[in-house]
């Protein structure tokens, strides 16, 4: 059976998996559910193998930084059904200390979406097999999409011809940041005639 409607789809899941998924709403034409964290591997698990459902590929995980709120986080899980041609999208909250069931078990691809999210943002997820950096280097300091990241990060690394060898500098900005004319170069034009103008005038 397969579902008319993204919103017939999104009543089902409430109503089956209510606690563990308290609503759904509708952004831009897409299912969104929101799931409890702690039940986040039985959400995923149910949507891979209902028959209802039949969501077999995980197609990204990534976060969300909101400083704001309590718990900054949101954790979202892009599902894909080929067999339905329909997709949802399952999210998540947290904060800087709770960590987030790895679904790794349920997906195995999880595995290293799970250590970019951990790499950007700094949200643990337990049971991860191997939750390490994955696109900074192991020495870096800090999560670099987190909004309170620094523009400029906090060490700069680079190769010491000297002292043959990859060196960490703290950063240092190496001039004041300049004023710049954002005016189109155009707006400073006083002739009525144009550079090139004369060309055309002679062809004719």
């Amino acid at each position: 059976m397969s579902f008319a409607t993204l919103e017939e789809l999104g009543e089902y899941l409430v109503r089956t998996l209510d606690p563990d998924l308290s609503a759904y709403e509708m952004e831009h034409g897409q299912l969104v559910v929101q799931a409890r964290r702690g039940a986040i591997v039985k959400v995923l698990t149910f949507l891979r193998d209902d028959a209802n459902c039949h969501f077999q590929q995980l197609m990204d995980l990534f976060g969300v930084d909101y400083p704001e709120r309590e718990e900054r986080f949101e954790v979202l899980y892009q599902m894909l059904s080929l067999k339905h041609n329909q997709r949802v999208r399952v999210k998540v909250q947290t904060d800087e200390e709770t960590p987030v069931p790895s679904v790794a078990g349920v997906y195995p691809s999880a595995t290293w979406y799970e250590r970019e999210a951990w790499d950007m943002y700094g949200v643990f997820f337990s049971d991860n097999p191997d939750l390490r950096r994955i696109l900074t280097d192991y020495g870096f300091e800090g999560h670099p999409l987190r909004k309170d990241f620094p523009l400029t990060g906090y060490v700069e690394v680079r190769y010491d011809d000297e002292q043959k060898r990859v060196v960490y500098e703290p950063v240092k900005l190496t001039q004041d940041f300049r004023t710049f004319d954002f005016l189109s170069p155009w707006e400073g034009m006083t002739r009525e005639i144009l550079p090139g103008d004369e060309k055309a005038k002679g062809a004719s």
